[in-house]
């Protein structure tokens, strides 16, 4: 399959996924009163997506990797912002582990995007 658009790559429609359940989560009326951490939350979400679509349109394998650098680090932010959110009762401890399961897999989806692109 040739890629022609960035909604064609796996890692943004997983991204994608990931942001649709963090906007679940922070539509909880515990967790949307928390505006530092449901903006900061969503934000990083937000952000993986943005840097993989912005990344694709660079024309550039070399600028393309620095977006796709940007959106794994999101992914991590997203992280640790569920730490918070398990923390302060904000999700269930079976929300966390799948959500941050999800933030790892959508890592390792950029980052075998990454060595493709270094090959090429």
């Amino acid at each position: 399959m040739k890629i022609k658009r960035f909604e064609d790559l796996e890692c943004w429609q997983e991204a994608r996924v990931l942001t649709q359940t963090i906007y679940t989560y922070v539509k909880s009326p515990h967790f949307a009163k928390d505006f530092r951490l449901s903006g900061q939350t969503t934000g990083a979400s937000i952000s993986i997506m943005n840097n993989i679509c912005e990344g694709f349109d660079s024309r550039s394998n070399n600028e393309f990797i620095r977006f796709l650098t940007y959106s794994r680090r999101s992914c991590s932010e997203v992280q640790n912002c569920l730490y918070i959110a398990v923390d302060e009762e904000y999700i269930t401890e079976e929300d966390f582990q799948n959500t941050y399961k999800h933030c790892e897999k959508v890592r390792k989806m950029i980052d075998g995007l990454i060595k493709y692109l270094k090959k090429n």
